[in-house]
């Protein structure tokens, strides 16, 4: 049991301690900063694939339209994927002729839409976000600069959550892990080799883009075949996008639960691409925190196991706290209750790890997600 128990700390340690460490280390041994160049203004395609989304497609166009970027130097390509609702009326109300507006006759999911809107882009780079995403305006500038070192192929930003009027626990410890997920995206960019993209706020260069697979996330396929190239794929911390979070627990836990699956039926189908230094982080990153529930568990199950052990009884305790902490942080989410980081991270994290295991095993038994509901609950303006 002591030999479980070891693993189970070892194995948390490692994923949420070890590779940051690591990664500083890594950082300061050959770091070679990318020159940059705020003169350097290519011509950029915006792609957004849209699936019933008449709450939030107007805005979105709209403030896209107003980006503090060369009006001649952006175009908007939009792909309604079979809505049902009013969303392609809305986009065909704009008159704007750098629009272009797609209707997908037959549902194909958000793959074979951004394939589509690729093929008739025109920039030099092609800008990736969601439908309910604020992008502030000066972001696409901070984000294209970099393009101007030949090395780099892609550059992603980060994404902050819109809070209402009342932070649900939920949207309390989505904060905190974007946070974390920040901090390994700075990290990771220092050795030019971000490992995955954020969905809501990322590019790349036009000339290698590739078609989509239809069951595969965009913002991790194309980050992973780009590096397989020699390119550099860099993080820019001041382009921040601002997302609504759903405030419901069981939304968040299906949305974490594909993720996962797509991300191993991903690092699996396209194995070839993963060598070096890729293959670590896409083990310390990705695939041994999506399996944390077993080393919870082990670490529960030794520490009961042996409790009459004295040295072993404040590792009972501290688990006992945090799951204790994490079902407080459950109920408040269920009753829609304000939470803080004391209960909203625990229940984040014990959220996360059912969540990402589940995915595992949707993988391990062939569910594919080609298509997708997206949480309703974070459609719509969000609060002041």
């Amino acid at each position: 049991m002591l030999i479980l128990l070891g693993i189970g700390v070892l194995w948390l340690g490692y994923v949420y301690v070890g590779y940051p460490c690591l990664l500083w280390v890594l950082g300061h041994s050959y770091r070679t900063p990318p020159p940059s160049s705020r003169s350097y203004v290519p011509s950029v395609s915006v792609l957004i694939s849209a699936r019933n989304e008449e709450k939030d497609i107007g805005w979105k166009v709209r403030e896209t339209f107003a980006w503090d970027y060369p009006a001649e130097r952006l175009e908007i390509l939009v792909a309604s994927d079979a809505s049902d609702d009013h969303t392609d009326d809305i986009l065909r109300s704009f008159s704007d002729p750098r629009l272009t507006f797609i209707r997908m006759q037959k549902r194909g999911g958000k793959g074979a839409a951004l394939n589509r809107l690729a093929s008739l882009a025109k920039g030099e780079v092609l800008f990736f976000t969601d439908v309910n995403t604020h992008i502030p305006s000066d972001a696409l500038g901070k984000l294209t600069r970099h393009f101007a070192d030949e090395r780099v192929g892609c550059v992603t930003g980060g994404t902050d959550l819109l809070q209402d009027k009342v932070e649900t626990v939920v949207a309390t410890g989505g904060s905190a892990f974007l946070g974390y997920e920040s901090v390994l995206n700075r990290l990771e960019s220092r050795i030019g080799s971000v490992l995955v993209c954020d969905g809501a706020i990322f590019c790349i260069r036009r000339s290698l883009f590739s078609l989509l697979s239809a069951d595969l996330a965009n913002d991790l396929e194309l980050p992973m075949r780009i590096a397989h190239g020699g390119w550099r794929i860099l993080y820019e911390p001041r382009a921040r996008a601002l997302e609504r979070d759903t405030s419901s627990p069981w939304e968040s836990f299906a949305q974490r639960r594909r993720i996962a699956a797509q991300g191993l039926l991903g690092m699996w189908r396209l194995r070839q691409t993963l060598h070096g230094l890729r293959v670590w982080q896409f083990i310390s990153r990705k695939f041994l925190r999506w399996l944390t529930l077993v080393p919870i568990l082990l670490v529960l199950v030794a520490a009961l196991k042996i409790a009459s052990k004295q040295l072993l009884i404040p590792v009972l305790l501290a688990e006992a706290t945090l799951v204790a902490l994490a079902l407080v942080g459950l109920l408040a989410a269920l009753m829609g209750r304000r939470g803080g980081r004391l209960v909203s991270i625990p229940f984040y994290v014990l959220l996360g790890s059912a969540a990402t295991f589940a995915g595992v095993l949707d993988a391990c038994r062939g569910r594919r997600f080609a298509v997708w509901e997206t949480p309703a609950l974070s459609r719509g303006p969000a609060a002041d």
